[in-house]
């Protein structure tokens, strides 16, 4: 089996330039949403091919976990994650290594046309070991995408929860959505963070967007509130609409003594009340 492995290598080695060619070919046809420039794919193309010989010449095992293999592997873990990052799909990326097989397989055929025997046994070798790969980079893939979207949530739970200065020692957190478990915590970092920042002592926690208040969302609210006023800031909680009144009221949730409004508008006057400063009009509602 050992020389077999290096027949393999060897004939990769020879033949490099026309496998390559057909190779990248075979590639660019592929195309499909997400598909990557082909300049890109030959630098893959032509690196895997490098590292594939050498491993193959080193390690006739049959396996690609040794670390004869630790080149390769890290060469398709980066083009995976970049595939990931680009919006390809999982076949697309497989067939990078798949359609290596045609070329590969075509070389194999010329060098052994008078050895059936032998010819099967490579086809074989090379086979299983290229299925290897394909797995390989397949399973590097949805690895990779499940990172960017988790990423991604990451950002926009980040996003949908800013902190506002409104005004000198006020801030206010416009919540939109679902609180839950995550979100709640974000919401806390986020808020913690901006009140070491600027200071402040009066933090707004506006929940008209959110659409419903069970008891959870009522814990999570109060758990953010007991760590702002751990920072030294009170906490106001705006958009008490009637059905949430009602909510809170029957499931008997108690809020302590947490202030709460029905707009931001009239948290706002509050806040601005226990800061020391006050709205005046200046002319007559028209």
């Amino acid at each position: 089996m050992a020389d077999h492995r290096s027949k393999l290598a060897t004939i990769v080695r020879e033949h490099e330039s026309q496998i390559l060619s057909e190779w990248v070919d075979l590639l660019a046809m592929g195309g499909g949403r997400g598909a990557v420039e082909r300049t890109e794919v030959e630098a893959h193309a032509r690196t895997f091919v490098r590292l594939l010989a050498e491993a193959m010449q080193a390690d006739s095992s049959g396996g690609i976990d040794g670390p004869e293999w630790a080149k390769v592997r890290a060469m398709l873990a980066t083009l995976s994650a970049s595939r990931a990052r680009q919006g390809s799909s999982p076949t697309e990326t497989a067939t990078f290594i798949f359609s290596f097989k045609q070329p590969f397989f075509s070389r194999l055929h010329a060098e052994y046309r008078a050895d059936a025997e032998s010819l099967a046994r490579e086809l074989w070798t090379a086979t299983l070991l290229l299925d290897k790969l394909g797995l390989l980079t397949t399973e590097l893939f949805l690895k990779s995408r499940d990172e960017v979207i988790a990423r991604q949530q990451r950002e926009m739970l980040e996003l949908s929860t800013p902190v506002v200065a409104l005004w000198e020692g006020i801030l206010a957190v416009p919540l939109i959505g679902t609180l839950d478990s995550e979100r709640t915590q974000v919401v806390m970092e986020s808020l913690l963070e901006r009140i070491v920042e600027t200071g402040a002592s009066i933090a707004i926690i506006d929940i008209t967007g959110v659409p419903t208040v069970d008891t959870l969302v009522a814990q999570h609210l109060l758990k953010t509130v007991g760590a702002a006023r751990l920072m030294g800031a009170e906490c106001i909680i705006s958009g008490i609409r009637p059905q949430i009144a009602q909510t809170i009221v029957h499931l008997g949730v108690d809020l302590g003594n947490v202030a709460t409004k029905a707009t931001l508008a009239d948290a706002l006057v509050l806040a601005m009340g226990r800061v020391g400063a006050s709205v005046t009009r200046t002319a007559p509602r028209a």
